[in-house]
């Protein structure tokens, strides 16, 4: 009876096992990364997934509730048409000190140093970083791209500004080429790569031919572009965020668009909240000169 019972608890403690390990593996690759660490948000229609974020963590529920999310879609029939020059943006970058950072959902550029920063309606923001979303988050007259670029600054009580460009196929992006390397040695690992100093005037050097430095002012006023009041677009999707949107779209080549995808964890590779409702939201189209 001894014997029997002994191997009865031995057959139902096997049971177990097999059990455990065979679901272990499953229930830890849904929402945890390629090194196992916990994934508190997805993109694409999983259970994490933009539709769900609001109901993920009660501080997220702002990525549900919200009325001023981004992104949307900038349309032109709808936006305010601003001439003046009231509302430009003045531009006002410095090199210095950066690194590159894969934070798992998008590889991000972030200045250590003074990198100067904007002046939007006489508030000034210091830029802190710059990230890719690939494709683009947000849409123009209904058109999705194939990249979009944020640089995220702060002003003296934290209030955030984002600059956005948007990117479509065709030649590769002088920038990223740049950073190229730096970006490989993170593919889906969580590290941090120096990169030296990196002047932020770049991001829009490089969409354009070389000029005469000699005829370029550290000061600029900017092109057609697009200003709303918006929110971040990942968890926990805090509102009061102003977004500048240039219109010029400018390029990436393929390979660009194929490398941000392998350097960011499989769960982010499209990294990319679908567009949000505007509810009667002002969107205005400035007609200045952006960057020459």
């Amino acid at each position: 009876m001894v014997v029997s019972n002994q191997i009865h608890l031995g057959f139902i403690a096997f049971t177990f096992f097999l059990l455990f390990w065979d679901a272990s593996p499953i229930a830890a690759s849904k929402f945890t990364n390629e090194l196992g660490h916990p994934i508190e948000f997805e993109f694409g229609n999983g259970d994490r997934g933009p539709e769900h974020w609001g109901d993920l963590k009660k501080e997220w529920s702002t990525c549900k509730f919200g009325k001023l999310q981004s992104p949307i879609d900038l349309r032109d029939d709808i936006a305010l048409k601003v001439n003046s020059t009231f509302d430009e943006l003045s531009i006002s970058y410095k090199p210095t000190e950066a690194l590159m950072k894969n934070e798992g959902h998008a590889i991000s550029v972030v200045w250590e140093g003074d990198a100067g920063g904007v002046m939007i309606n006489g508030t000034e923001y210091i830029l802190h970083q710059c990230h890719w979303h690939a494709p683009s988050e947000h849409t123009m007259n209904g058109i999705r791209y194939d990249a979009e670029l944020h640089m995220i600054h702060k002003d003296k009580k934290n209030r955030v500004a984002v600059v956005g460009f948007l990117y479509k196929i065709g030649k590769p992006n002088p920038f990223i080429s740049e950073v190229k390397k730096a970006i490989s040695s993170m593919i889906k690992k969580p590290k941090e790569v120096p990169l030296g100093v990196i002047d932020p005037r770049k991001m829009k050097k490089a969409q354009k031919a070389h000029q005469d430095a000699a005829k370029r002012k550290m000061k600029k006023k900017t092109s057609k572009f697009y200003r709303y009041t918006g929110s971040y677009t990942t968890p926990p999707c805090t509102e009061g965020v102003t977004w500048t949107i240039n219109k010029q779209v400018h390029t990436v080549s393929p390979s660009q668009v194929e490398l941000l995808h392998k350097a960011v964890y499989k769960y982010a590779e499209m990294n990319s909240r679908p567009v949000q409702p505007l509810n009667y939201r002002e969107v205005k189209l400035h007609g200045s000169s952006f960057v020459k």
